[in-house]
């Protein structure tokens, strides 16, 4: 696998999303599981993420991503972004998104969240809320 940029959405209708979503791309879904989608979509590459929010509200960014190959990657994006004068906040082995994964985070100009990572292994729970969102 080579990196893709990782989009993950905050929607109100997660069947309703995933349906669009499978229809725009082409593609089911990679992993669907209560109250969470993600589509590794070939072309363009990309890993679009769909978290159930509350009915009602409007889809928003929820944060951004790019998925790389192994920890290694990882490590060397944190060590890049720290001498760039990034504040980075790393998390290992930590269970996100129904994966266990080693990450690293950042906040743009905007306090848009992006995280550097790479998933490990699947995992049996959601588990907890992004925490690089500001």
């Amino acid at each position: 696998m080579t990196s893709r940029v990782q989009l993950a959405l905050r929607v109100p209708d997660l069947a309703e999303s995933v349906a669009f979503y499978t229809k725009l791309f082409g593609t089911e879904p990679a992993k669907l599981r209560d109250g969470y989608a993600n589509f590794a979509i070939a072309e363009p590459p990309l890993k679009l993420v769909l978290i159930e929010g509350t009915a009602g509200e409007a889809t928003r960014m929820d944060h951004l991503g790019v998925e790389v190959d192994n920890t290694e990657a990882v490590h060397a994006a944190t060590a890049r972004l720290s001498e760039a004068g990034l504040v980075t906040d790393e998390e290992n082995d930590t269970t996100c998104c129904y994966a266990l994964q080693d990450k690293v985070w950042v906040h743009g100009p905007g306090q848009e969240p992006w995280e550097v990572y790479v998933v490990k292994a699947d995992a049996g729970s959601l588990a907890k809320q992004v925490r690089g969102r500001p």
